[in-house]
């Protein structure tokens, strides 16, 4: 005699002690149901809400050494929000309707010491305003060496066309020459509006090369925009105690990539410079005006949590307080203090082994590059029943070792790493 299965309704409310709304723990009870397996149907209906809950999203503790993890969310991020209403686009002084760009871009026009600047949703979207309202159905210069793939498979050669901009190649993979560019800006054929550089960011070519700096390109007769990606705003750090790390030798930055001559510098909001996923466009007021006015500046445009964010952000780079900035202040995090830590982890969870590491910055940044870290060290492969825990601790695994790098976990997660550690003994 076959088993009446039982009702959806009770067995969902059942599991009404997960804390998930009930319509997800109808979803759990009918996927359990019609598994028709002959185990006990709610637990498999709790083994269901479970694997819900843990697809939303939820803070994790970053072990893996990786400063911008594109898969975590790249640059970590405190923001103070509350449900309030803001004056995104009203003037407070006039009581008339204002532009949501007079907060944080006017801010980060003041950090990049530069005209203007305007806020879209990410650093492609940058690329793709500027393009679309400089150089839609005219040319746009790049060397053949920047026709870069960003992650996720988007290539600059595709982002020139949905932008309308017609590609003008120029110079090799290995050798691009000022000359190149000029050749390509005088001939009338080619209808060369801009020149476009773009910063080599996930990848580096080395051996017999040459490039063609900012400041040289700016002797050109069309306006120079420089994509320098990653988004570092100074190459001084003006809000790091002792100063830039040797780790950003070579970095482009915005205000400095302004000061060489480039007409307009867009970069990502999540990554060197530490803030919210966005793109900033920043440069000469007629040219941001242009990109602002351009209809695909609505599509693009961020909302008011974007743009608080990094307000907040702008304003720490202001006040010259790295410490307000998570990316930084784990960049800057003293080896002498993680090594410290990862014997205080080894000892509370009697569990593994104190190792030297190597942090990276990631997100597609500053490729080779390794910052000296501390961490612990487990012998097998654990990162399933770590990825397990609340919160999840996400790690690495290299050698049949299992690395746990400290640069990244924050002071406060350190006794989830010690609890963890405690309960795979």
């Amino acid at each position: 005699m076959s088993v009446r299965p039982p009702s959806v309704d009770a067995l969902a409310r059942s599991l009404a002690d997960t804390g998930l709304p009930h319509p997800l723990l109808v979803d759990a009870a009918r996927a359990a149901i019609a598994d028709g397996r002959s185990e006990d149907i709610e637990e498999l209906a709790r083994r269901h809400a479970h694997a819900a809950a843990r697809s939303l999203l939820q803070p994790v503790v970053n072990a893996t050494g990786v400063l911008l993890h594109t898969n975590l969310g790249r640059a970590p991020l405190a923001v103070d929000a509350g449900a309030d209403y803001t004056n995104l686009e009203l003037d407070l002084s006039s009581g008339r309707r204002g532009s949501r760009h007079a907060h944080a871009a006017a801010l980060l026009a003041r950090l990049c010491d530069t005209e203007d600047a305007i806020v879209v949703n990410n650093g492609a979207s940058a690329v793709l305003l500027v393009l679309a309202a400089l150089a839609n159905g005219r040319g746009a210069a790049v060397s053949r060496g920047e026709l870069v793939e960003i992650g996720g498979g988007f290539r600059v050669p595709e982002v020139m066309e949905q932008s309308g901009a017609k590609l003008v190649e120029v110079g090799t993979t290995n050798r691009t020459r000022l000359a190149d560019f000029a050749s390509a800006v005088e001939n009338p054929a080619n209808d060369t509006v801009l020149v476009l550089k773009v910063h080599q960011s996930n990848y580096r070519i080395v051996g017999f090369t040459e490039h063609v700096t900012v400041a040289e390109m700016a002797s050109l007769a069309v306006p120079v925009v420089a994509d320098i990606g990653s988004g570092l705003v100074d190459a001084a750090c003006p809000w790091l105690d002792e100063g830039p790390p040797s780790w950003l030798a070579g970095e482009p930055a915005a205000r400095q990539s302004l000061a060489a001559g480039a007409a307009l510098v867009t970069f990502s909001g999540d990554k060197l410079f530490g803030g919210p996923q966005a793109g900033i466009i920043a440069g000469r007021a007629e040219l941001v005006q242009r990109c602002a006015r351009h209809p695909l500046a609505r599509a693009l445009r961020p909302g008011s949590l974007v743009l608080n964010a990094l307000q907040q952000v702008a304003l720490a780079y202001l006040r010259r307080d790295g410490e307000a900035i998570e990316f930084w202040r784990m960049a800057s995090l003293a080896t002498s203090d993680l090594e410290r830590r990862a014997h205080a982890v080894v000892e509370g969870s009697e569990a593994g082994k104190v190792e030297k590491m190597a942090s990276v910055p990631g997100g597609g940044t500053l490729p080779g590059i390794e910052i000296d870290s501390w961490g612990v060290v487990l012998d097998g492969d654990h990162t399933a029943a770590l990825r397990a825990r609340t919160p999840p601790i996400i790690a690495r695994v290299s050698e049949d070792r299992t690395w746990l790098d400290l640069r990244t976990v924050g002071l406060e997660d350190d006794r989830h790493v010690v609890a963890a550690l405690k309960a795979l003994g």
